[in-house]
């Protein structure tokens, strides 16, 4: 890891008096070195100054290691967010006193509180994660590692979890996972996701569920005459299972969405 930039943004420091203000901050730190920040003062300098009466004066310090980042919060009644804005919404929370936090996130927002119904927030740009190269053929079959969850992405079921996948990807504020005719009307016009129906798409989702991604679903204990329901209770139970297992783990990802026919309507958004 060759380092990571800390950036303030003009007028994000919070407001000193009552006025919004101070200048933009950027630092560079490489493996070994820490910024702090805080209101600051003379017996605690700090290297990003965060105007705010709510912020202590050493609020907390970012240290780079290696291969990551690290956050402390030196505040003994605060919590502090850690926000991925190219995500999904995910964020950390650091609490009070918390050391070292290790930060995962390659682009990150640090967001502290403060009394005037606002945040005071600054960013910090980690370089792109190192992933190993691929094992090679030789070897015996016993040393090898099993990869966790192996997927074909020219299969079909693969096809039919990027499109259960779709909204989030996309950014389109999804209120629920798309349910199986709406994967079907999805699918028309695709090679071959084209010719499947409603119950196809329904034996790819336990596939995938069941075996592929070993989602356990418990069985919905309901009288028979409720039977029905509890069925589509567990068939949306494994639907928001398998799309949060394939965002979490980035088995499915922006890339893979042109395996997707075009999308019918006009001026849909894309991330």
């Amino acid at each position: 890891m060759s380092g990571i930039v800390v950036h303030l943004p003009q007028g994000s420091g919070g407001a000193a008096d009552g006025e919004p203000g101070g200048d933009a901050v950027t630092l560079r730190l490489g493996p070994g070195e820490v910024a702090r920040f805080g209101r600051g003062s003379s017996a605690a300098p700090v290297e990003l100054r965060l105007a705010d009466e709510a912020i202590s004066r050493l609020a907390g310090e970012i240290r780079v290691t290696d291969d990551h980042w690290q956050l402390t919060n030196h505040s003994t009644t605060q919590s502090y967010l850690v926000e991925n804005p190219e995500g999904a919404g995910e964020y950390l929370r650091v609490s009070p006193r918390r050391a070292g936090a290790p930060i995962p996130f390659e682009f990150a927002r640090v967001v502290l509180p403060t009394r005037r119904g606002t945040t005071v927030s600054f960013q910090v740009f980690a370089p792109d994660h190192v992933y190993l190269d691929p094992p090679g053929t030789g070897g015996s079959w016993a040393s090898r590692t099993v990869t966790a969850y192996s997927l074909d992405e020219t299969a079909t079921y693969f096809l039919v979890l990027v499109a259960l996948c779709e909204p989030w990807l996309r950014d389109l504020s999804p209120v629920s996972v798309p349910t199986t005719p709406q994967v079907v009307e999805r699918l028309r016009g695709h090679a071959t996701g084209g010719r499947l129906t409603a119950r196809a798409v329904s034996s790819h989702i336990d596939y995938l569920a069941d075996e592929k991604l070993r989602i356990g679903v418990p069985a919905a204990a309901a009288p028979e005459a409720g039977a029905g329901t509890g069925a589509a209770e567990r068939r949306n139970g494994k639907r928001d299972a398998v799309v949060g297992i394939a965002l979490r783990f980035g088995i499915v990802r922006e890339e893979h969405l042109p395996l997707l026919p075009p999308r019918a309507e006009p001026g849909a958004r894309g991330r």
